[in-house]
């Protein structure tokens, strides 16, 4: 029996000690030297106060307020304060056990002829240490831990989410106040040619369809302010919901929009990819999945536990620390699974499938993350441009509009032509307003996508000077 035990003894072993199983460095994706977007320049830092370069104290007082009762961060923070005591209840498992143990039992002697029962009490200290031999409770312990640096980092980034989206939210409400301001600027003016149009038409200069296209217009634009109020009131409430506030309780007064656009350095080097938090998560869940490669492997080895005991017995609890009622006993127990229907190879290839799917979704959301930094930096660079032109199309719109108001005064002539210049200069504007909004938000989306912002001294680095 024991020449037939040994050889699978030691083939269970051989199992044991077989490498964890890892993912190769060329399967996951690098970084490019540098993006289209940028020049080789120096790495900029990056600052857990990205906001701040803004220059808007509504801005900061909204984002210290998300911070403070966000529902996400919140969650966040609870998940890992789960794992992190998951991590400790994996520690714990691999020190030694101590606990005490004490009871009391009525029952009688067999072989008597009139049986007398009797009250035997007991207490004892019990120890206990299981041998990690095959690394089971290292790897377990070793995979809790980075499940804790994913939860930190999943916190860092749920943070760094919801910041971006206060930004994304109060900038396009301040937008939103600068385009409802032209909207009634527009209302303002259809309304005085509404007047003129209405004196004209009492003098009969102009005609009834005159005065009823003036009449249309201007309702078509009131109607537009109106749309945009009640965008803004949806702006509003979304920003109270991310600062963890009732909508009822919460307002932004309109104000003049004076919010600094930061300035992008010119050098931005992908190993600024790699600190973005939710990166950093997966690469942790990455080697999480790894480590429990390893638990599972680990399986095929013997399982050893050290035992002790000591204590006493005794009919009266008086008695139980007396040196003739004291018992003492040590053990070693071991256990070794030879046939369970492939169990434990179904737990190595599940580990390993696992570990695959981790580095494929790490791989995806790399090559996400360098998409959404090149859309964005492509982005800035495109809407500068376009901002330049439309800002051409507003003074161009401008001056054909106050020649046209003028001739129109002058009857020189007709309403359509002052109405077209009027409907010009109206969509120009807004263009151009939205082109502004959006190099706003592509600013704090290339901040998102970089896991944080820059400090000025960086770009003052990165640019040479």
């Amino acid at each position: 029996m024991k020449s037939t035990l040994t050889p699978l003894f030691a083939a269970l072993l051989l199992a044991g000690c077989a490498s964890v199983g890892t993912v190769e460095p060329s399967q996951l994706p690098q970084p490019p030297a540098m993006y289209k977007g940028a020049s080789a320049n120096d790495a900029a830092a990056l600052t857990t106060s990205w906001w701040q370069p803004f220059a808007d104290p509504a801005l900061d007082d909204l984002v210290a307020r998300a911070m403070a009762a966000n529902t996400s961060v919140q969650a966040a923070a609870s998940r890992l304060a789960l794992a992190r005591a998951a991590l400790g209840s994996a520690q714990a498992a691999r020190l030694p056990q101590a606990g005490v143990s004490a009871g009391a039992g009525r029952s009688s002697t067999p072989g008597q002829l009139v049986p007398q029962p009797a009250t035997q009490y007991s207490a004892g200290l019990n120890l206990a240490y299981e041998l990690d031999l095959g690394g089971r409770l290292l790897h377990e312990r070793n995979a809790a831990a980075l499940d804790v640096q994913a939860r930190e980092q999943l916190l860092a980034d749920a943070r760094l989410l919801v910041q971006a989206n206060v930004a994304r939210g109060y900038l396009a409400l301040r937008a939103l106040d600068t385009e409802r301001d032209i909207v009634r600027d527009t209302v303002a003016a259809y309304g005085e040619t509404l007047s003129l149009t209405e004196k004209r038409a009492r003098a009969g200069d102009v005609a009834d369809l005159d005065l009823a296209r003036v009449r249309a217009e201007l309702a078509a634009n009131e109607a537009e302010a109106l749309a945009l109020d009640r965008r803004r009131l949806e702006l509003e409430t979304a920003l109270a919901v991310l600062v963890g506030e009732a909508p009822s309780t919460f307002s932004l007064k309109p104000i003049t929009w004076t919010t600094v656009l930061p300035t992008v350095p010119a050098g931005l080097p992908s190993e600024l990819l790699q600190r973005r938090p939710d990166l950093a998560a997966a690469r942790s869940q990455l080697d999480a999945a790894q480590a429990r490669v390893g638990v599972a492997r680990s399986a095929w080895w013997p399982s050893l536990q050290l035992t002790a005991q000591g204590g006493g017995v005794s009919s009266e609890v008086s008695n139980l620390l007396k040196s003739g009622a004291s018992t003492w006993g040590v053990g070693l127990l071991a256990a070794l699974p030879i046939f369970d229907g492939g169990r434990r190879e179904a737990g190595v290839n599940a580990a390993q499938a696992q570990l695959q799917g981790e580095a494929i979704a790490f791989r995806e959301q790399f090559l996400l993350a360098l998409k959404d930094v090149e859309d964005q930096l492509g982005a800035l660079a495109l809407l500068q441009a376009q901002e330049q032109a439309s800002a051409r199309a507003v003074s161009a719109a401008g001056q054909a509009l106050r020649l046209s108001d003028a001739r129109y005064r002058n009857g020189l002539v007709s309403q359509l032509e002052l109405l077209d210049a009027r409907r010009s200069e109206l969509a120009n504007k807004r263009a151009a307003l939205q082109v502004r909004s959006a190099r706003y938000q592509a600013t704090v989306g290339l901040i998102r996508a970089l896991g944080g912002g820059w400090s000025s001294q960086d770009a003052v680095k990165m640019a040479g000077v």
